[in-house]
This record gives C-alpha cells, sequence and structure tokens, in this order.
C-alpha cells in the first residue's frame, strides 16, 4: 500500500500526528496489535501543563531540569513546557473529559512537581484520551486504521528495485498477523510512534507490545540512538502474584499517600530525601529498592488508608475497585508495591521537528530521544511529549511537503530462503534470558561487573538470535525477540559508557555526579 504519511504506532504521539495531517494528506496508521493496546490507554496520573495562576512556564520547566539532573536539552524543554497548555485545550475540545474543580480543571500534584499542574480524568486519564484520539481518527476519512500489523524493518534505498545508499526511509515492511504475510506500505514520510522498550526487563509496568521495535529498526536503518542507560523504573508497582504489572499512580503518593517499611512500620522516605514521597521517581525508586533489600521484603506499603475514605474513592476510583477485588481496600489498608520497569528516557534522537537522521523519517513520543527527559522523566510529562511532538512531526511535514519524494518501486519482501520454524522454544527460552539478566544485571542499581556480565551474555543471544532469523521465516514473536536483543545490547553498552551515577543511572563503581552532563550517544 502506498500511502502520503505512514505512522507506526496508534497511541497519543501516532494519532495526534494523524489528526494534523489528515487536514490535508492520506494517512495510514499501523498498530501492532488492536489500535488501543499501546501504552498511552494504561497511563493513569494525567497531563502536566501550567494552568494554575500561581504557577508559571519557568516552574515547569526548572522542575524538569531538575529531575532530569541537568541532561536536558533546555530548548527543548522550553518547546514542550510553553505549548502544553495548548495542547489540553486541543484534547479538550476533541471530548476528552478532564475532571473540573468549579469551572476550571481538576489540577493535582505528583512527584517532583513545584505546584498542582497535572490535569486528569479521575486516575485513568490515558484511557480517556485514547478513547477521544481514536474517536476522531476514525471518523476521518483521509486516516485508514489498520491493527495487527507487526514492523520488521523500515524500507531503505537498499530495498529499492534499483539500489541506493541514500539513507531515506520510504516506509516499512510489517507482518499481518491474520494472514502470515509479510506486507509492503511505502510513504513520502514516515513516522515512528511506537513507543519504549519496558519488555526489555523482567518486571514492567509497560503494555507486552513494548518491545523497542521502533528503536530497533532506526538503529539498523542508520539513526543514531542517544541515552538508553536511562530506563525508569516506577517505584509502586502493584505486588500480586496473579496480578502483574498494574501501576498505582504517581498521584497517590502526590495526594498525601506514604511509603511504609512493613516490618518496622517506619514511614521512610523522609530519611532519604528532604522531599520525602514527592521525591522524583528515581530517588524513590532507589529507596523502595534499598528497603526491601535490606529487611529481605517482598515489598513494600503505599498507604493512603490515612485520608478520608470519600476523598480515596472519588480521587482514585478504578484503583479502589481494581484492589477491592483483590481483596485490598485502600480506605482501610495498606497497598504492598514494588518498584518495576516504566519508561525508557533514551531512544531514537530527534531534532524539535521530530526529525531522526534518516531523510523521510521522524519520531515522536517514547520511541525517542527528544531532550525534554534527560536522567530521568519528571512525572506526567510522557503524554505531553507525544502531543506536542506528534504535532510538531506533522507540522514540519506539511511545510516541506514539496521536497518530500514520492516512494521508489520497492522490492516485495523475500522469504524464499527461509523456512517454518521448528524450535519455537528458542524464542521463549532467549526472551526469558534477556528479562531476567537485564533485571538483575541492568537493574535500578548498577555495577561494572554486573554490566560486564550483561553484554557477555547478551553477544552470545544476538549470535544465537541472528542465526535463527536468518533461517526461519518471521513470526510476531521473532520479530519483538530480534528487537528485544538489539534494545538490551544498546542499553548495556550505554550504561557501561557511563562513568558517574546521574539520574536513573546509578552505578555502585562511579556513585558521584560528573561536573559535566553529556549525553551518550551512539553511531551505528
Amino acid at each position: 500500500m502506498e500511502t502520503d504519511v505512514l505512522i507506526i504506532g496508534s497511541g497519543a504521539a501516532g494519532l495526534t500526528a494523524a489528526l494534523q495531517l489528515a487536514t490535508t494528506r492520506k494517512v495510514v496508521v499501523l498498530a501492532k496489535g488492536s489500535i488501543s493496546d499501546g501504552a498511552t490507554a494504561w497511563a493513569q496520573g494525567g497531563i502536566a501543563a501550567v494552568l494554575e495562576p500561581g504557577d508559571n512556564f519557568e516552574n515547569h520547566i526548572e522542575d524538569t531540569m531538575v529531575a532530569g539532573a541537568g541532561l536536558n536539552n533546555r530548548a527543548t524543554v522550553e518547546f514542550v513546557v510553553e505549548n502544553a497548555p495548548l495542547a489540553i485545550e486541543r484534547l479538550a475540545k476533541l471530548g476528552v473529559p478532564f475532571n473540573l474543580e468549579g469551572n476550571d480543571w481538576h489540577l493535582t500534584r505528583e512527584g517532583g512537581h513545584s505546584h498542582r499542574r497535572i490535569v486528569h480524568v479521575d486516575d485513568a486519564t490515558g484511557w480517556a484520551v485514547q478513547q477521544a484520539l481514536e474517536a476522531a481518527a476514525r471518523a476521518h476519512p483521509n486516516i485508514v486504521l489498520v491493527p495487527d500489523m507487526v514492523a520488521v524493518d523500515l524500507i531503505t534505498g537498499r530495498h529499492q528495485e534499483r539500489f541506493s545508499t541514500s539513507g531515506r526511509i520510504h516506509g516499512v515492511y510489517a507482518l499481518n498477523r491474520a494472514t502470515g504475510q509479510v506486507e509492503t506500505y511505502t510513504a513520502r514520510a514516515t513516522i515512528l510512534a511506537s513507543g519504549g522498550a519496558g519488555r526489555t526487563y523482567l518486571y514492567s509496568t509497560a503494555p507486552r507490545g513494548a518491545t523497542g521495535d521502533g528503536i530497533a529498526m532506526a538503529w539498523r536503518a542508520g539513526c543514531r540512538v542517544s541515552n538508553m542507560e536511562f530506563m525508569q523504573f516506577h517505584p509502586t508497582c502493584l505486588y500480586n502474584l496473579e496480578v502483574k504489572n498494574f501501576l498505582i499512580t504517581e498521584a497517590v503518593r502526590g495526594e498525601g499517600g506514604f511509603l511504609i517499611n512493613p516490618k518496622s512500620g517506619h514511614r521512610y522516605m523522609p530519611d532519604y530525601d528532604e522531599r520525602a514521597e514527592l521525591a522524583p521517581r528515581d530517588i524513590v525508586a532507589r529507596a523502595n529498592d534499598a528497603e526491601i533489600k535490606r529487611d529481605g521484603l517482598d515489598y513494600v506499603h503505599l498507604d493512603i488508608s490515612h485520608k478520608p475514605a470519600e476523598f480515596v474513592k472519588t480521587h482514585f476510583p478504578n484503583i479502589y475497585e481494581k484492589l477491592l477485588g483483590l481483596g485490598i481496600d485502600i480506605t482501610r489498608e495498606p497497598i504492598p508495591v514494588v518498584p518495576a520497569q516504566h519508561y525508557t528516557c533514551g531512544g531514537v534522537l530527534v531534532d524539535l521537528d521530530g526529525r531522526t537522521d534518516a531523510p523521510g523519517l521522524y519520531a515522536a513520543g517514547e520511541v525517542t530521544q527528544s531532550g525534554l527527559h534527560g536522567a530521568n522523566r519528571l512525572a506526567s510529562n510522557s503524554l505531553l511529549e507525544c502531543f506536542v511532538f506528534g504535532d510538531a512531526c506533522a507540522r514540519h511535514i506539511e511545510s516541506h511537503w514539496d521536497s518530500l519524494p514520492p516512494p521508489p518501486q520497492i522490492r516485495s519482501w523475500d522469504e524464499s530462503r527461509v523456512t517454518d520454524s521448528d524450535e519455537e522454544v528458542v524464542i521463549a527460552q532467549c526472551w526469558r534470558e534477556i528479562r531476567q539478566f537485564m533485571w538483575n544485571f541492568v537493574g535500578i542499581v548498577r555495577t561494572t561487573k554486573r554490566l560486564e556480565r550483561a553484554q557477555h551474555r547478551i553477544d552470545l543471544l544476538r549470535s544465537e538470535v541472528a542465526d535463527y532469523y536468518s533461517h526461519f521465516r518471521v513470526t510476531p514473536d521473532l520479530i519483538e525477540l530480534r528487537n528485544l536483543v538489539e534494545v538490551a545490547a544498546l542499553i548495556i553498552r550505554s550504561a557501561l559508557s557511563r562513568h558517574e551515577s546521574r539520574g536513573l543511572h546509578f552505578t555502585l563503581d562511579y556513585p558521584a555526579l560528573a561536573e559535566q552532563a553529556v549525553d551518550t550517544i551512539l553511531v551505528p
């Protein structure tokens, strides 16, 4: 299929770009699973924007820079923060039912923020945003939403019928889950909005499909990747042996929740940071990890039961109902929580227009390293980045349309030299192995020795997976495994190269902060 603009990913960044472009262009949006399966729908907390009379852009900028441990690109932070109120207005016009307080939006506060500036829809903001964007996209005649298409590789000049080394991106090869066939999608411009790489880790709040596909594909296509060592761990994921990956939003702490050591009953966050439970996520996650390891705990407690029951039910209705179904009444008792991988702060390098190193390829959202987050993402800046950069990609494509050449003739996917796999167990084994050693060796607290162990293992696995990929037809699981191996290698390589502790990268061998904040940039 040929279209004007191809978007890989159907979350906040992808659909924002699609709606902006569709006023003048034909747009195809590919989703890996269902259209609603991405990380956007999972976001509980909200969207950060300066909307309170006592707040200002400089405060939001400074909070973002402090959380990012000075590694942020200030120009990017200013760009995103200053465009935040407009992004909120556009979402409200699309029908997102943000909570109100009188005639104004109800604002909550989260860790690292100096003011109340989080607009939200109860504790399920992402789902409300996803539904509004999706409804608008489905209703637009210029947008085609295609579910169950697993992107395999970006199409470059190497795939032209007339071979070229130009480096320009012309679209993507994608596996149709229903037919098992790899299809060719071409366009003048391609936008990567495929999300992060959380499933590289054993414990993660990310959706099942967060396997770093866009990062791996862009890397293979020749794009630089940056700051992959900064993997954010959310401090409070529900500890439950039956329900996996259920996030307890930052806003629970923002609204007065305390972290308690279940063994001693001690509220410990004031011991670690003067901001206590409102400290940035990296500090809180390390504190939780330290308490768990020191006392041999399975979890710590997050307690908001000292607040009035009606307050808790009103502010966190979804969490209240979900946990009540598991036998936990959060108005009366604490929530058992553990840290879990939550957000990929590094990714494909982009500029303020969302452009990558490859001509014709743009990117927005968690797949990118835009300079917004630095060494640690400030709470509720993630959805915001999606809206601002999705819009930026669209605007640049539209304003430079005449300079974007139509796609050339592209060769069809060639599987003449491969067969169906008879060793699916290899994929399952490699997947488990990656997630386990990444959690143990490249987790919240690192050492050079652990990282070197991880490097040795990933080198072996890359070789095994490459051999497997060259002999067998692609399947969704094989595509994801190939990308997981690539992304894990990038994370390990980046972590080994940073000889300091900054933000989310904390290593016992280099506990001090270097004098100068420098991005880790990997070149293919």
